[in-house]
């Protein structure tokens, strides 16, 4: 990944600290190019240095062959590194103990497992706080683990990919945004002094479906050619990969004559939030190390142009903000950082998004974050976090991982993706489908034209089949549910069909539980592990139910913003008669199962941060008489949620509450009454005839009207607050001096309402 890894993320560099007392006008020479981060001119001035100057200082020597095992590092030239740290470490045992730390990861980037290991643990010998000397020694005792789904993936270099570096594809329309340091602007750019290479900007590829018809070919003339098949199809030579020249500049505006690095979009997909180095002219450009931090800018899309670049305002110009990645709710941003207070060279944070505002940011945390580098957070639909470490155990650099979060919090750790996403060599900026069926992911192994290349992915199925029976008569049932719960959380759903039979695709090293239900029967489950997974490509589990009186309770919770099926909402079912419960969290489809035995009450919860929590009774049941399913739906109010008033409107040039409005109002009352500690905001709004400045006034008019109203009504005033947005938000373009019809102006005379706080 050459400059990118320390430059876009501006990682310390590390200085010899030896005194010199006079140093050869080469050695000066050298740290010139080395203080000005030129590492392809600081390499060849080291080496003229200690091949021609005979008569030197061994601290000077101890210098030149620190400085020239960075430089190679910093370039990922890690065979070169590994070189000049073998002769440091030989001739200086007494090192500097980072030193160490270096050469383990660049043997373990050059395959030499055995070696690395022996050098991270003399590393854990002199730095016993940094755990990575501890973790990697264990690690690399069995490697197996990094390979135990490698058949499951097959990777593809793609025919995007340039002479240059390729990397951090990001999902955009039907195509894929990426970032290169190509050079398609004309016969002059300007290169970047680490390693002489154009800077970086923003590409676009507009068609993916394209992508894998190339891809596809290309797999197929190497079958034929009698490459044989291997999970890794990137046998044709990538000289011979035709590059697609429908790649385009993503946009003449964004990219400037300095890096523009990764991107997110919001989900409309009429914003972005990207890298870029510190605009800033002259001083206030540069950190205190005279460095041009990274920060993050976001743009809006105005009838394709990207306009209205505005710097978010935690950036800082003494320490790098970059990489930026997107909730799919729009209400998160996660990001990396090298700011003071992490736990090592870059950590990944989150910062939350509402009504326009940024919040402060918050560290990840331990169980994400370590004393190496993390990079490149991506969240996929199910709001589970990928990126990429040095400092968690892999197969060598930068690695690929994932972690479960719950609440934003990695609460089961993290997992290395394994070969063959993961190679011995920098693996990074993975985006991915919700199950991670299929994506697109960077990497500088030794496969693409130079530096680092875009691959796509495909995971086939690890196959489980699971059949359910009736226990006494051994017969197959048809449609029970089948549901694959991990940790607590829903995952998918799945029916029997008539032979009593469902399939899973599984992951390796993940506890499973698989639950059956079914009317008429009681409830089972058995537990799963992949953690030591069947060489079998199926494999097959029996689930065997027997008939009851109990009852199923099944149900579904939805925001009642959109109608939308609500993940990660706390479930839990009350038995009131002996007080034992059962509990779980509802995944993407919302949906949660029970089973609810005769002769006691139950009280069914539904729970949430930031969201309204309910509560309801199912009577007592009698064995024989009670029904064999209960069927619910709850609705859950979360903060920020704005709901309009779809019958409040306002006559011309009056805020008086209408008939209409004051019956819609009451509706509002009974979601106040019913939720005493919700608190709303009126949100009113006016059409575009006359001045901004009395639009303003009469929507303030308008929203206090409602406030009264329910304050009338024993709402607590406390509870409640009025804004008034004159003609700000026109619904639908009857902005001043467009002839609109009277019904259209109507529809922007309205009030809606903003939930404040639920607790």
């Amino acid at each position: 990944m050459n400059y990118l890894r320390r430059i876009l993320l501006s990682a310390v560099l590390v200085t010899a600290t030896v005194a010199v007392q006079a140093q050869s006008a080469r050695l000066k020479a050298a740290n010139k190019q080395f203080e000005n981060l030129a590492y392809v001119n600081a390499v060849r001035a080291y080496e003229e240095f200690l091949k021609l100057d005979k008569a030197r200082e061994a601290t000077e020597v101890q210098e030149a062959f620190t400085k020239l095992a960075y430089s190679y590092r910093a370039l990922q030239d890690t065979k070169n590194a590994e070189r000049i740290y073998a002769e440091l470490l030989k001739e200086f045992p007494e090192t500097d103990s980072r030193n160490y730390l270096y050469y383990a990861q660049c043997l373990a980037a050059n395959g030499k497992y055995r070696d690395s290991q022996r050098m991270y643990s003399k590393y854990g010998e002199k730095q016993k706080e940094d755990l990575r000397g501890q973790k990697f020694t264990v690690s690399y005792m069995d490697m197996a683990r990094f390979y135990q789904d490698s058949s499951s993936y097959r990777v593809d270099y793609l025919p995007i990919n340039s002479r240059q570096a390729d990397f951090s594809p990001m999902y955009y329309q039907n195509g894929l945004a990426f970032v290169s340091a190509r050079d398609e602007t004309g016969p002059v750019k300007r290169v970047f002094g680490w390693n002489q290479t154009p800077f970086l900007d923003l590409y676009f590829f507009p068609d993916t479906a394209e992508l894998h018809k190339t891809v596809d070919l290309a797999a197929q003339a190497a079958s034929l050619g009698g490459s044989g098949t291997t999970s890794e199809s990137v046998e044709a030579a990538p000289q011979e990969v035709q590059t697609l020249s429908k790649t385009e500049a993503f946009s003449r505006t964004l990219n400037t004559k300095y890096h523009e690095g990764p991107m997110t979009f919001f989900k409309d997909q009429k914003r972005v939030i990207f890298t870029r180095n510190n605009m800033s002219k002259g001083k206030n450009g540069k950190s205190t190390e005279g460095i041009r931090k990274l920060k993050l800018y976001i743009a809006e899309n105005a009838n394709g142009n990207w306009q209205k670049v505005e710097e978010l305002p935690f950036c800082s110009s003494d320490y790098s903000v970059g990489h930026p990645a997107l909730s799919p709710d729009d209400t998160r941003l996660y990001f990396v950082s090298d700011m003071p207070g992490g736990f090592g060279g870059t950590d990944i944070y989150v910062v939350e998004y509402k009504d326009g505002q940024w919040s402060t940011p918050v560290n990840m945390g331990k169980e994400v974050n370590t004393e190496g580098n993390e990079m490149f957070p991506f969240i996929d639909e199910n709001q589970n976090l990928y990126f990429s470490s040095d400092g968690h155990e892999g197969l060598g650099g930068l690695d690929v991982f994932y972690a479960e979060l719950r609440e934003g919090i990695a609460f089961k750790g993290v997992q290395n993706l394994g070969y063959p996403i993961n190679s011995e060599k920098d693996d990074f900026g993975l985006i991915t489908t919700r199950n991670r069926t299929s994506g697109y992911f960077s990497s500088n192994r030794k496969r693409g034209a130079s530096d680092d290349n875009i691959y796509s992915f495909r995971r086939t199925c690890k196959q489980l089949n699971i059949f359910v029976y009736d226990a006494k008569t051994s017969e197959p049932l048809a449609v029970a549910d089948v549901r694959v719960v991990k940790a607590g959380v829903n995952q998918d759903l799945r029916f029997t069909g008539v032979d009593g039979k469902t399939s899973f695709c599984v992951d390796a090293n993940i506890d499973y539980e698989f639950k059956a239900f079914k009317e008429g029967y009681s409830a089972n489950s058995l537990r799963f592990s992949t953690m030591t997974q069947s060489e079998r490509p199926i494999m097959t589990l029996s689930i065997y139910l027997e008939k009851s009186d109990n009852t199923l309770v099944k149900g579904t919770v939805k925001t009642e913003v959109n109608q939308q099926p609500a993940p990660g909402v706390t479930v839990t079912l009350r038995n009131d008669k002996d007080n034992s419960e059962q509990k779980v969290v509802t995944g993407a489809d919302g949906k949660y199962e029970f089973e609810v035995k005769p002769g006691a009450p139950y009280t069914l919860t539904t729970q949430k941060n930031r969201y309204t929590a309910n509560q309801e009774q199912i009577p007592k049941m009698k064995a024989g008489k009670n029904p064999k399913l209960i069927e619910k739906q709850q609705g859950i109010y979360g903060e920020g949620d704005v709901f309009e008033l779809k019958n409040i409107y306002y006559d011309y040039n009056k805020f008086f509450i209408r008939p209409d409005a004051a019956r819609e109002l009451n509706h509002v009352v009974t979601l106040l009454q019913k939720y005493p500690a919700m608190k709303i905001e009126l949100r009113s709004h006016t059409d575009s005839r006359a001045s901004d400045a009395y639009n303003l006034q009469l929507s303030t008019y308008r929203a206090r009207a409602a406030v009264d109203y329910l304050a009338n009504r024993g709402i607590d005033p406390s509870r409640l607050s009025a804004q008034g947005y004159g003609e700000t938000e026109i619904l639908n373009g009857c902005t001043d001096e467009v002839a609109c019809p009277e019904n259209k102006h109507q529809q922007n005379r309205r009030t809606e309402f903003r939930i404040v706080a639920v607790q």
